[in-house]
């Protein structure tokens, strides 16, 4: 097999231009504006690839907007994910395949196919980035709060990936002809340099910190009990986040048609339909509103076998045969039954009260509360609208605020807020004036952990059985050791592409005292493979 047809060659070279053959004419005007494009949306890819993992801890947002308007339970979210992988991987591939070619100096011809892939890669991802931005605006934040949590480990990988590029771009600038392009190329390439070496300085993480400084783990509530484990919002799904150690049940109320408080969650037209089979057990009545069904007719329905078709957290396959069955027979609880449950194993409850008419919902689910015995200190009180009448009839009640300055003017001392709405900045601000500051929803381990480093009081999770087992966070790190560790890599780094420069340009001077480095690149420029003429 001669060098033209050596078996990487013919792979990377059918691969990318979709020629097996060796060619010694550039076919194609603009390779090296086509090699451009190819890392441009490669580094796109990749950048919506992390946008989407990051996004991850709040993909049932994603899959919730999906139903509301199919009426129809799909993971939404994670056939995105799977779109983007296959996406990112082709790319990412497709980039490596050009470099080979650069490499082996074998013409850079794309494949008309690859454009149109990659252009229609582009499209995906900016539809991607403008249905975030009109449906979903509030998960923006999430992603430079994730880069306190990665940026020093990014930050290691891009100076990785720039000392291995480093001798592609040193053989672009011995290859090009014209001084402004030596001066371009030069220019790009430090630019990108000093902005990857030092862009440290501007990295701030709560978990570069002392270990001896780290605060106390915080406490585990479990929104609408433990649903990865169990049906939500079901008496199983509660009992399971006991056995997590939650500190608290999180939950929404709602009451029914003859005025008894209810576990649920969705609200709007249909709201019963994702988890039960109204649509079987009354096909013909109105069930758009929960004063629409009586109690009794509501504990007829069935709360758990949508759980197992549908397996919204892909958990199912690990219950057991037996857990399977019970939750397949679950039915929708009263507040009463979760009262009763929390006061039996001393845990607190939180609730949203679900209602058109909060004046007279909230005098009932008080007086349910009351009546159920359960300590008042017990009950955290979250619905904000008829607040003044809860602190008169229930002065024991801990009130929690979702709006920090009404609890500022109000005098109170719990939060209740959004992960993404807060710093953590703000957060290690209320801690240390004393106030109990909870983060809701987070499921994810890398967001618990830069949450735990910064101080928060607690988490409202779905994954409470996941991050029970955390005996810290992934990481921490003192800030001596990452400025040490930053430096020396940072020096690794330029030492080893010095190396090469070196390497590169003693090749270069051989070449030319052998009479054949001029010759040598104006093949390369036209298309041919070889090293040195023959």
């Amino acid at each position: 097999m001669s060098q033209h047809d050596s078996c990487c060659r013919v792979c990377s070279r059918g691969l990318y231009s979709c020629h097996w053959k060796h060619s010694s004419i550039l076919k194609t005007k603009h390779a090296c504006c086509w090699f451009s494009v190819v890392t441009l949306v490669s580094l796109l890819s990749l950048c919506w690839m992390y946008i989407c993992m990051v996004m991850f801890n709040d993909r049932e947002d994603v899959n919730w907007k999906g139903f509301t308007r199919l009426k129809r339970w799909v993971n939404w979210f994670m056939v995105m994910i799977i779109i983007s992988a296959v996406l990112t991987s082709y790319c990412v591939l497709l980039l490596l395949f050009a470099l080979v070619q650069v490499a082996l100096r074998e013409p850079l011809n794309l494949h008309w196919l690859h454009k149109i892939f990659l252009f229609f890669g582009v499209i995906f991802v900016a539809f991607g980035v403008t249905g975030i931005s009109i449906k979903w605006p509030q998960e923006w934040p999430t992603v430079p709060l994730s880069l306190q949590a990665t940026a020093p480990f990014l930050q290691f990988g891009a100076v990785g990936a720039l000392t291995l590029l480093s001798f592609f771009v040193f053989r672009s600038f011995d290859m090009a002809e014209k001084k402004w392009s030596k001066l371009l190329i030069a220019g790009i390439f430090v630019v990108l340099s000093a902005a990857i070496f030092l862009c440290p300085l501007s990295i701030q993480s709560p978990c570069l910190m002392e270990r001896n400084e780290l605060p106390a783990k915080p406490n585990l509530i479990g929104h609408r009990g433990a649903p990865m484990l169990a049906p939500e919002n079901t008496m199983m799904s509660f009992n399971r986040s006991v056995e997590c150690g939650v500190t608290a049940f999180e939950t929404d109320v709602q009451l029914s048609k003859d005025r008894i408080p209810f576990l649920m969650h969705d609200t709007t037209s249909g709201f019963l339909m994702r988890t039960t089979n109204v649509k079987e057990k009354f096909p013909d009545e109105n069930v758009s509103h929960s004063a629409n069904l009586t109690w009794k007719e509501l504990q007829s329905l069935n709360a758990g076998e949508w759980f197992l078709k549908t397996d919204p957290f892909r958990s199912v396959s690990e219950l057991s045969v037996e857990k399977a069955e019970t939750a397949r027979l679950q039915t929708i609880p009263s507040l009463c039954q979760l009262l009763n449950l929390a006061k039996q194993h001393n845990i607190s409850v939180m609730f949203d009260l679900c209602s058109d008419n909060q004046e007279v919902d909230t005098v009932d689910t008080v007086e349910t509360i009351l009546n159920s015995s359960i300590d008042p200190k017990l009950v955290l009180w979250l619905p904000p609208a008829e607040r003044k009448y809860v602190k008169k009839t229930a002065p024991d009640f801990i009130q929690v605020y979702d709006d920090e300055s009404v609890m500022l003017k109000e005098g109170g001392r719990y939060l209740n807020v959004k992960y993404s709405k807060f710093s953590t900045e703000d957060i290690r601000k209320h801690r240390s004036k004393n106030v109990t500051v909870n983060m809701w929803v987070v499921n994810e381990r890398w967001l618990f952990s830069l949450l735990w480093c910064a101080g928060a009081s607690s988490v409202t999770t779905n994954s409470c059985h996941l991050l029970k087992d955390m005996e810290g966070p992934d990481w921490l790190m003192a800030p001596l050791t990452y400025r040490m560790t930053w430096i020396a890599v940072d020096i690794a780094s330029i030492l080893i592409m010095t190396g090469l420069y070196i390497c590169q340009w003693k090749t270069r001077r051989f070449c030319n005292r052998e009479g054949t480095g001029r010759f040598q690149y104006v093949n390369i420029r036209v298309g041919t493979n070889d090293c040195f003429h023959y």
